[in-house]
């Protein structure tokens, strides 16, 4: 396992909660102190959030939290608990009306794997808030209980995804952490290495080789998949920059899936600055892409890679 946790990020919370029959789940980070926050949505069937408060040109509020949830679209009603734990926290923005939190969310398609009938709702959103800690369990649980991998033979071929964390520090003591849902299409590679993904019985396909050498059935394209990640910094960033880390992350997602970013997968990346130290924004992002590579491949370590 690589070492680290995006709560090396000083004062940032991750909380879990899920529902182990039905087998879908929630994470939450709480930034009780407001995080400048922006997002890269590089997949093509995301489900989002209040993403759109974080484009440019639009009101440099900051955010208390961020909800990763399972149950495809159904999940992002988890918001809602999330929300009311901010609001009873004092945690948003603050009108003559009371405390409006803002929480983006953004949600994977797991529910061919446990029952399709029960998913995250607000109570499990709030739970999550509740359980909310420094140190954070890896693994099948939260968001990524029912999270698969490795999909272009059909749900009997793939492997268990999960959640995984990691965190760099630079030379200057800043730190840059990583929290990712792992819900792929693609394969799961380590230094070039396949760790979890479609298998038949000599062993990993490697889906992207089989894409081009096959015609793939057009079926295998209906399934719903998506990787979620949250990467943070103690560095001071603004919007934009904030932004700017959130789609390099994605870099980090490349190194590590393949195929990654197609067409049915919703890849949704936040990027969070929650913190006071001051590095170049160079070193933070190469940071970035490395903690976000070494939380996918936790996830998978601390699942085991179980076949399905």
């Amino acid at each position: 396992m690589y070492e680290g946790s995006i709560t090396d990020v000083n004062g940032l919370l991750i909380g879990h909660a899920q529902d182990t029959q039905g087998l879908s789940g929630v994470t939450v980070l709480l930034a009780r102190e407001g995080a400048v926050t922006g997002v890269s949505v590089s997949g093509s069937a995301p489900g989002t959030r209040e993403t759109a408060l974080m484009e440019q040109a639009k009101a440099k509020e900051l955010i208390y939290a961020v909800l990763l949830a399972g149950g495809s679209a159904y999940g992002l009603a988890a918001a809602d608990g999330v929300m009311l734990f901010c609001e009873q926290n004092g945690m948003g923005v603050h009108t003559p009306a009371g405390v409006v939190p803002t929480v983006p969310a953004a949600v994977i398609y797991d529910l061919e794997y446990g029952r399709s009938d029960v998913r995250p709702n607000a109570g499990m959103g709030y739970a999550a808030c509740i359980n909310a800690k420094q140190t954070v369990q890896q693994g099948s649980i939260g968001a990524g209980i029912g999270a698969t991998v490795g999909k272009v033979l059909g749900m009997k071929h793939c492997q268990k995804g999960g959640i995984g964390t990691a965190s760099l520090t630079l030379a200057g003591g800043a730190v840059v952490g990583a929290i990712v849902c792992v819900n792929a299409f693609g394969d799961i590679y380590d230094n070039g290495r396949i760790i979890a993904g479609a298998r038949t019985k000599q062993g990993f396909l490697d889906t992207a080789e089989y894409m081009i050498t096959h015609e793939v059935s057009t079926n295998v394209f209906r399934d719903r998949n998506t990787t979620l990640g949250i990467v943070a910094t103690d560095a001071v960033l603004d919007r934009d920059e904030a932004t700017k880390l959130a789609q390099v992350a994605q870099d980090g997602m490349a190194r590590a899936i393949n195929p990654v970013h197609t067409m049915v997968d919703g890849d949704t990346v936040f990027g969070l600055s929650y913190g006071s130290r001051h590095a170049d924004l160079n070193c933070i992002l190469a940071a970035a892409a490395e903690a976000t590579r070494r939380a996918i491949v936790n996830a998978e370590l601390a699942v085991g890679a179980a076949v399905m």
